[in-house]
């Protein structure tokens, strides 16, 4: 059975009013977890950036219940498929209810502020909400053993540890079924690789490189251009002048 079919759908909430809106999460200040999150929600957005059924978001509230004010989780990334991705973003975040199912993949990056208690609800949570995957990124090992960690829905809705290896480099690698996507903890980010390309996915960082590449080449090339009309107007200009000679 797959991660799709594992995730039940949920019943429909009660309609909302239009305008209604998920509160905005309480901001944890942390810019080394600020930028993992950047770097994985560009290399994920831009994965499946062809597809318009495809919600590839974090930080806003993951809530069953509209009205809990008690449901306070955040996830830094979400990944849902078979989506209407403007409709959730237009609610602040990821009604479960309206929805009609879970986020396939849901990831966590350790603030230094939450602790192995919170984590553990956290987990507990995500197996009530029966969401297929949930991992956990902690790079400073302080709430888990590991820095990457997950879990996924099994067909009797309990989660079980996906598992890590280690490889001759140090990394720690993990497979993610609902993304198709290998995950691998580099010692400073987390990656994701596309094991039928045998390539990584690009990142906020690699593409922001890429694109100063490309200005650059640009402008090198408007250069040349340029310097090449130069020279051919140069050689039009040598030729009239022979011509008025003979």
């Amino acid at each position: 059975m797959t991660a799709k079919q594992r995730s039940q759908t949920v019943a429909a909430a009660p309609p909302l009013s239009p305008d209604f809106m998920l509160p905005d999460p309480p901001m944890i200040p942390d810019l080394q977890r600020n930028a993992q999150r950047r770097r994985i929600e560009t290399a994920l957005a831009c994965h499946f950036m062809r597809r318009d059924d495809v919600l590839v978001a974090g930080g806003g509230c993951l809530r069953l219940d509209p009205m809990n004010d008690g449901e306070r989780y955040a996830p830094d990334c979400v990944v849902a498929f078979g989506v209407d991705p403007e409709a959730i973003i237009e609610r602040n975040g990821y009604l479960i209810s309206e929805v009609g199912k879970p986020p396939d993949f849901a990831l966590d990056v350790a603030a230094q502020c939450v602790g192995m208690k919170d984590r553990a609800i956290e987990r507990e949570t995500y197996e009530r909400y029966r969401a297929p995957e949930y991992w956990r990124l902690d790079a400073s090992t302080r709430w888990q053993d590991a820095p990457l960690a997950g879990d996924r829905l099994t067909d009797g809705g309990k989660y079980v540890p996906i598992e890590i290896t280690q490889d001759e480099h140090g990394r720690l690698w993990g497979y993610s079924e609902a993304l198709g996507l290998n995950l691998c903890w580099d010692g400073e980010f987390l990656r994701f690789q596309d094991a039928k390309a045998d390539r990584f996915l690009p990142d906020a960082v690699e593409l922001a490189h890429d694109a100063a590449n490309a200005r650059a080449a640009e402008a090198r090339a408007r250069i040349a251009n340029a310097r090449a009309d130069s020279a051919e107007a140069e050689v039009r200009r040598l030729r009239a002048l022979l011509r008025n000679r003979e």
